[in-house]
């Protein structure tokens, strides 16, 4: 058995890109920032770091998206991981 299930709680770093497939499916792309906040154990000096998530979101729910969300809004977002790539020259690259 095996689970593919995240959860991310941040805030949206731009305003939403709403596109569609060649079949008019609506597709979303959410760029959503986390941070953290720790101590340097060496220096003491506060430190923080910010992660960024790539969400993209299919359909309807990827249209309301788009309609009702915008850069700033804290967000929080189930979902499952998938990396993908393509083929270039023969080599195989992944997606960020």
């Amino acid at each position: 058995m095996s689970l593919n299930r995240a959860t991310v709680i941040g805030y949206l770093g731009q305003d939403p890109q709403l596109r569609y497939t060649q079949q008019g499916t609506p597709v979303c792309t959410l760029s959503l920032a986390t941070d953290e906040s720790y101590t340097n154990k060496q220096t003491g000096e506060r430190k923080e770091a910010v992660e960024w998530h790539r969400v993209v979101v299919w359909g309807k729910q990827g249209s309301i998206c788009a309609e009702m969300l915008a850069k700033g809004r804290q967000l929080y977002v189930e979902g499952k991981l998938s990396t993908r790539s393509y083929d270039k020259d023969g080599e195989k690259t992944l997606c960020d």
